[in-house]
């Protein structure tokens, strides 16, 4: 009877592949990217499982406690690629202890042991030691193409003297942001330079990291298919040579035009050399004296990061408008409405905008001119219609603005607004019709960010969220809503959300556990800011299979107060985690 049902879904198996053989399903899915296609493509039959299993090269495992990686394994054991998360998001704005979790030593274990193809590894967020990277490079040296530690901690130095000795083939290293230890030894630059000839990326923007010119000048000459640098600060001026030798560079970020943390003297930068096949580029603290370096390169550039300078409102104003070509632009609020419309008028490509609240100390956001209204919302929406990503800090806002959104900018995937608190008026209050028609009118959204004041997003403006955000698989909202309703009635929408992010909003333990029961796609839960019981036992109502929760009151040592207590909740196959530090109360599993 086995040998007949096994035969008879092996008829199946060919009926649903519609005669096509296994070796032309496996080519097919490989064109398909998207994991959410390839995982609707597994759940069609058990074969077309199977042939998705052995035709999968890259994975992302978003909680790294949501699974083990022996079952990663089983089921995908020709992976070519990872990507693994660990610290929930928060821990980038220092709402999470550091000591909460998200060690990649077992992980780094398993993947050593039996990913026997393993070429690529993104790790983010995680604590990752010397002897992880030790056993690493032991395994996976001879063929590790890609290794990126993003916002990593916990190693040091001399475990990337390691990589740079020992991952000759190594293409890509990303370091962007991490904590590393010993940052005044670059011999690990030297070693690359020395043992590397097929780099083509290396990034340890924002690291500390000490670079010496020479060092660096060397690796450009040496890697000759080098195409994305980007470094700490180092003295301009000193990098010259290097950019004369990089003419493939494509990227480049950091440097810096202070010497030692102190501002020299001024000079002239009218006649700096950039190669020409530099499109895409990001300069730390640049000011008013070394922008010209900028000027005969502007019209070539597509990327251009303003995040980290020292420029006015009109300063931002005469850099933009001599930069036609720009996809992406990335600026801090001081650039204000006067600025936004001028990238509206000149940037007519531009596909991803960021706009950073700016420091409220810093000399240049004294500009009365450098703040952003409507004014400037409406006129980006208006002016950049290929805009798909879209991040903004603003002051004041109106529906209107948001209601611009909706009927201009139609490509957009990623809208993110955070409404500041530096205002004590805000022109119109609530935007539960400005979100409505944005919603509406942006189909292709797939994350959405809404962070404002109490008062800004009602109960109804959350029915509306809702309502219209059937294709919404990512959510942060942030001090929203007036009671318990409105949390239950965005619940009953939002039918492809899978992580949902809360703060601020101050619902009851009982009303997140029902809304998390009904988000019947909903993966990842994470809620700082609500009315909590002594123990948390209210977030019980949400107990189902496989569902992990987790409560979190930082600084055990005294008082918490309530809007800083945490709740995380996640679907996990891997049952409760055993590494939770005091502050981490596992309500379910229980053990």
């Amino acid at each position: 009877m086995g040998g007949e049902a096994e035969g008879g879904e092996r008829r199946l198996g060919r009926v649903l592949s519609f005669g096509i053989p296994d070796t032309a399903l496996g080519l097919v899915m490989g064109y398909v990217e998207d994991p959410w296609d390839r995982d609707a493509i597994s759940l069609v039959c058990r074969h077309w499982c199977r042939v998705d299993a052995l035709s999968r090269k890259h994975v992302t495992v978003a909680m790294a406690y949501s699974t083990t990686p022996e079952r990663l394994f089983r089921r995908f054991p020709c992976l070519e690629s990872l990507k693994l998360k660990a610290k929930p998001r928060a821990a980038m704005f220092n709402l999470i202890s550091e000591d909460w979790g998200g060690s990649a030593s077992p992980w780094i274990r398993q993947l050593s042991a039996t990913f026997h193809f393993l070429k690529k590894l993104h790790l983010r967020r995680m604590i990752v030691c010397n002897e992880d990277i030790n056993i690493l490079v032991r395994a996976k040296a001879h063929m590790l193409v890609a290794l990126k530690l993003d916002r990593c901690s916990g190693f040091s130095t001399a475990s990337i003297t390691l990589i740079a000795r020992s991952c000759r083939k190594l293409e890509t290293l990303f370091l962007e942001e991490s904590n590393i230890d010993e940052k005044e030894n670059d011999e690990w630059i030297r070693e690359l330079a020395t043992s590397n000839s097929v780099l083509e990326t290396l990034n340890f923007f924002l690291t500390d990291l000490r670079a010496s010119p020479e060092y660096l000048t060397l690796l450009v000459r040496n890697c000759q298919r080098l195409k994305t640098l980007k470094i700490s600060e180092c003295f301009m001026p000193d990098l010259v040579s290097l950019f004369r030798s990089a003419q493939a560079l494509q990227e480049f970020a950091g440097g810096s035009f202070e010497e030692q943390g102190q501002p020299v003297a001024s000079r002239n930068y009218a006649n700096y050399y950039f190669p020409p096949s530099l499109h895409r580029l990001s300069l730390l603290y640049m000011g008013t004296n070394e922008m010209q370096i900028l000027f005969p390169y502007a019209a070539a550039l597509k990327k251009l990061d303003l995040q980290f300078t020292f420029l006015s409102t009109e300063e931002h104003c005469q850099i933009v408008q001599r930069c036609p070509n720009l996809e992406t632009l990335e600026v801090r609020d001081v650039i204000g409405d006067r600025g936004l419309q001028v990238v509206a008028q000149t940037c007519k490509k531009l596909q991803r905008l960021r706009v950073e609240r700016g420091d409220d100390d810093q000399g240049g956001l004294e500009d009365e001119q450098g703040r952003i209204s409507q004014v400037g919302l409406m006129a980006v929406a208006q002016g950049c219609p290929e805009l798909t990503y879209w991040a903004i800090h603003v002051s004041d806002i109106t529906n209107a603005a948001l209601e611009a959104v909706g009927t201009c900018s139609r490509n957009l995937n990623d809208f993110r607004l955070v409404l500041l608190d530096r205002e004590a008026h805000i022109t119109e209050l609530p935007l539960d019709n400005g979100v409505r028609a944005l919603l509406k009118g942006c189909t292709k959204l797939r994350r959405f960010a809404f962070y404002v004041r109490p008062g800004a997003l009602s109960d109804v403006g959350l029915g509306y969220v809702g309502e219209y955000s059937k294709s919404i698989r990512y959510m942060l909202l942030g001090n929203v809503g007036e009671s318990d309703n409105g949390i239950i009635q965005l619940s009953k929408g939002c039918l492809s959300l899978q992580k949902l992010e809360l703060r601020g909003c101050y619902f009851s333990e009982h009303a997140l556990a029902m809304a998390a029961l009904e988000l019947k796609s909903l993966r990842y839960l994470w809620v700082q800011g609500f009315r909590s019981s002594p123990t948390g036992t209210d977030l019980m109502a949400m107990v189902r299979p496989f569902w992990n929760i987790e409560y979190i009151v930082p600084g055990q040592d005294e008082p918490c107060p309530e809007h800083q207590k945490q709740i995380l909740a996640y679907y996990s196959l891997a049952g409760r985690r055993t590494d939770c530090p005091p502050s981490v109360t596992p309500l379910y599993p229980a053990f």
